[in-house]
């Protein structure tokens, strides 16, 4: 998530002068973001399946409004402050990060203005970066989601090194939450039942985020 892009290069240099083996070569651009048979490669596309087997959606009012901030917002690691959506990390134009991508400069979108429709707003950069991180989780299950098992660095490689160094963090909690609750099947990610009740008041425009 959050790293100098030179850190991988470095990497990188340091495996290659030490004629270390393919395997170790490849081993270290996976973690520096490759995807695919070719580890210097990145995903073309978000591989987005359904959740689950109920084709059940994670909540996009929760995630605009409490988990992007968390990826744009400025973290402080190893001494040097960077965002998630970063150039040389998730940035969805330069980024390394593999498939988890995101528009740093997306906009908020005005849920309450009857011309967003479901379609109108599947095609804004906002929608872009829900439907990556929830690429990245698998519904109802944030311990086994790669959204939350590479900041934290659990059994699983990060370019980007540990971000949050314990499930306690607030943001580790927030993600946690929206992963942990699905929006309930035959619903969409814009229930408006589903989204409220993920806030204090129940009220996605102006209740708190909830994270337990």
């Amino acid at each position: 998530m959050s790293y100098r892009a030179g850190q991988c290069a470095g990497a990188l240099g340091t495996a290659a002068s030490r004629g270390a083996a393919v395997l170790v070569l490849a081993a270290v651009l996976a973690a520096c973001g490759g995807g695919g048979d070719n580890p210097l490669g990145n995903p073309p596309t978000v591989a987005n399946p359904e959740g689950g087997a109920n084709g059940q959606k994670l909540s996009f009012v929760y995630y605009q409004r409490c988990i992007n901030p968390l990826f744009v917002q400025p973290i402080v690691t190893n001494g040097a402050a960077n965002t998630c959506a970063a150039s040389g990390c998730h940035g969805d134009a330069t980024g390394v990060g593999g498939a988890f991508r995101l528009v740093p400069a997306a906009a908020l979108v005005d849920l309450a203005n009857a011309g967003n429709t479901p379609e109108v707003v599947r095609q804004t950069d906002m929608y872009k970066n829900f439907y990556s991180a929830q690429g990245s989780s698998l519904l109802g299950d944030p311990a086994q989601s790669l959204l939350l098992k590479k900041p934290l660095v659990q059994n699983v490689l990060h370019g980007g090194g540990v971000i949050f160094l314990n499930e306690q963090d607030p943001n580790v909690r927030r993600i946690r939450y929206w992963i942990g609750r699905p929006v309930p099947q035959g619903q969409d990610e814009f229930s408006t039942a589903a989204g409220n009740a993920m806030f204090t008041p129940p009220d996605a425009a102006t209740g708190t985020c909830n994270s337990q």
